[in-house]
């Protein structure tokens, strides 16, 4: 589900007018295309499975067959999922409206954290109250911890930020879906899964459709360089031929007030 964070804020984008559709064009046939190719490449590598493909062997498997956590509360699961898709786009599209006057990725991000921190731990004491649940002893538990707090929370936001002042948001949410490539890969690897037909096709699908959106994005961007480039020269002579214009007629003043008081005398 949360390969769907590109579309949305593509389509949030437009509404305010960060990105422009411009179908006619070959960049704008190139965003949309390479968008809508991300999300079918993984939404094929979740759903199709397929044969499977063994590349290696490391019999590593740090979940124990039988602690798998099922539930039935699908529905709940899936509008939970696109609210937490519709919010991370939103965030996306803030940082870039943020960052026109306030381009400082690091205090944001450190802002960003408090306010987590307060909301994750009013949360965590309503859903559970059991204190043995909040030690952390030198475990898995305080590595997932220090990691998600560190890297998730700190290195990964402050890239995105910046990530987001400089190429915008669509640029930067069109890199999630790989996320579904390296936890496939990951999970064969650390888990004992084996790769499938689907997922391999999947991933291939998510890189063409990535490559696709960053080349319609350079093209766009290149073209708006020229274009101010070009723009800025003439108007720049105009205003230095005024200002010489306006020294000389000064100039011509203070010359005939001269000669007038001269005059005078």
């Amino acid at each position: 589900m949360f390969n769907l964070v590109p579309a949305v804020t593509f389509i949030l984008a437009i509404f305010i007018r960060l990105e422009r559709l411009r179908l006619r064009t070959i960049t704008g046939k190139a965003k949309v295309l390479g968008t809508l190719t991300c999300i079918g490449g993984a939404m094929l590598l979740n759903f199709y499975k397929g044969k499977e493909i063994k590349l290696w062997s490391t019999n590593i498997n740090l979940i124990k067959q039988g602690q798998h956590l099922h539930s039935n509360n699908r529905i709940g699961g899936a509008l939970t999922s696109i609210g937490s898709c519709i919010s991370y786009a939103l965030w996306l599209i803030v940082q870039a409206k943020m960052n026109e006057t306030y381009p400082s990725p690091y205090s944001s991000t450190a802002l960003l954290n408090v306010m987590a921190t307060i909301q994750s731990f009013i949360f965590a004491l309503c859903m559970d109250r059991d204190w043995k649940q909040w030690k952390l002893g030198w475990n898995i538990r305080l590595l997932s911890a220090a990691y998600a707090g560190i890297i998730s929370s700190g290195v990964v936001v402050v890239l995105t930020t910046w990530c987001v002042q400089i190429k915008g948001p669509l640029y930067a949410s069109v890199f999630t879906p790989i996320a579904t490539i390296l936890v496939a890969i990951l999970s064969s690897l650390i888990l004992n899964e084996q790769l499938t037909l689907g997922s391999v096709l999947g991933a291939m699908l998510i890189i063409c459709g990535l490559y696709a959106v960053l080349w319609g994005k350079a093209k766009e961007m290149k073209r708006v360089s020229e274009s101010m480039t070009s723009g800025d020269t003439p108007a720049v002579e105009i205003i230095t031929s005024s200002i010489d214009d306006k020294e000389d007629e000064d100039k011509g003043n203070s010359t005939g007030n001269t000669v007038k008081e001269s005059s005078i005398v």
